[in-house]
């Protein structure tokens, strides 16, 4: 992990990219409490006032982060590989298990479950609505809302449980977790895509 090289000239979006970017890796490693706006500043390659420029307070900055962490971005279900429903989802998996592995602590305080913190907890709903949405255009975009909605939705419950016995216990291993959780995706899914069906017939 490289600090940016203080001075260089970017435009407004691409700095508060860039505290965004500095602020994940140092809330993945470290606990809130323990990460200043000194810190954040540092790791991003910014003046100090920049943080409240850009986000106000530290805890803004934070819910940021855990937004970016939780929400699945449109370009991960673009990049998704052609294919059967079976061979996306599982692609959709990877990704997912990769973000995981890549942010292990944040995810583990805040993507497991509720946070206990109203804010976050919102973020978190937010999310599970825009996966939602994500993976139903993804693997099933003929599938009726209701009731597929429902059923992914308590997909995430899953997840998360999946996550913690992954991360924590250790009582999955990583091929052991995607297993569990391709399987899970597409039994949520069956009744309106039957595996082995290419996206384009769905």
């Amino acid at each position: 992990m490289s600090t940016p090289l203080r001075g260089r000239r970017l435009d407004p979006d691409a700095r508060r990219e860039e505290i965004v970017a500095g602020a994940l890796r140092l809330f993945t490693e470290h606990p809130y409490a323990a990460v200043s706006t000194t810190d954040l500043a540092g790791e991003a390659g910014v003046a100090r006032g920049l943080i409240n420029h850009y986000f106000g307070t530290k805890r803004a900055l934070y819910l940021e982060v855990v937004r970016r962490l939780t929400t699945i971005p449109e370009v991960a279900v673009s990049e998704l590989p052609p294919g059967t429903v079976d061979v996306r989802a599982g692609a959709a998996v990877d990704w997912f298990l990769d973000a995981v592995e890549r942010h292990r602590g944040l995810w583990l305080s805040v993507g497991t479950g509720a946070a206990g913190d109203i804010d976050v907890d919102a973020i978190l709903a937010e999310a599970d609505e825009i996966a939602a949405d994500r993976v139903l255009a993804a693997l099933a975009p003929d599938a009726p809302d209701d009731p597929y909605r429902a059923r992914v939705r308590s997909f995430f419950g899953l997840v998360r449980s999946a996550s913690r016995e992954w991360l924590v216990r250790g009582t999955l291993d990583r091929a052991g977790t995607r297993a569990l959780l391709v399987d899970g995706l597409l039994a949520v899914l069956r009744p309106g895509v039957p595996p082995g069906r290419s996206d384009s017939q769905v």
